[in-house]
């Protein structure tokens, strides 16, 4: 079992050489990681989540047109000239089949991108959770769970999937160690695990999400475990643990 457990809760709370040695699972619920997590599911070839446009832009440069796909948003829209935005149901297996995907959005992509000093850097959301809980339990080292938060600020729908994947490694109970961050997010998920999309929909994230584009993202991104995949990232790329 890990030696210890614990949460950042944004990409900017913490310093990159805190996650060397660590097993890491970096959570975006709405919408990065889920997005990850089904285009691989629909046979991606892989992700490589960038900073910022021009980074995807240099990346595109060496890549064969007609194996890459630019995907990402700005404050929740597609990118001018991008083929896919950031919402899951776009990365259809149609779509995204023996693709390279490019990503780049505002808070998800660069928080895995900030995580490329851990150990083992894999992909959490609910769509994956119990595969991650599975692969984490076998962890002899620290794990750090990294929220990817909203504008620099706590996002509680990937607070509450933290406190869901540190539930099932501790089998329900906190042992009386566990780092405050920690101990947060297990409360939270204890006391709201069982109405996860309500929750979500009463987010800050989660409101502005439904009002502007609707809520069948939401409504994805809140279900548990239809997918028992592990996408983890090495050297930049994000693939399915099996075909690393």
């Amino acid at each position: 079992m890990a030696k210890s457990i614990d949460v950042f809760s944004t990409a900017q709370a913490f310093a990159e050489d805190e996650l060397k040695g660590c097993d890491v699972a970096v959570i975006d619920v709405l919408r990065t990681g889920s997005s990850i997590t089904t285009a691989l599911v629909n046979g991606a070839k892989s992700v490589i989540p960038v900073a910022d446009m021009g980074e995807a832009s240099k990346i595109a440069g060496n890549l064969d047109a007609r194996n890459y796909l630019l995907c990402g948003e700005h404050n929740g829209y597609r990118i001018d000239g991008y083929q896919i935005g950031n919402s899951p149901n776009e990365f259809s297996e149609e779509k995204v089949k023996d693709k390279t995907l490019i990503l780049n959005t505002s808070n998800g992509s660069g928080a895995i991108r900030r995580s490329h000093l851990g150990s083992k850097v894999m992909v959490a959301t609910f769509l994956n959770m119990e595969r991650v809980i599975t692969e984490l339990r076998e962890s002899q080292k620290d794990i750090i769970l990294i929220c990817a938060g909203t504008r620099n600020r706590l996002a509680i729908e990937d607070l509450l999937c933290a406190g869901a994947i540190i539930h099932g490694l501790l089998g329900g109970k906190l042992h009386g160690h566990e780092t405050d961050g920690a101990k947060v997010a297990f409360s939270l998920f204890e006391k709201f695990g069982e109405n996860i999309e309500y929750v979500i929909r009463n987010s800050n994230h989660g409101e502005w999400l439904v009002e502007k584009f609707g809520d069948e993202d939401l409504v994805y991104c809140s279900q548990k475990n239809i997918y028992p995949v592990l996408p983890v990232l090495k050297e930049g790329v994000i693939k399915l643990a099996d075909g690393i």
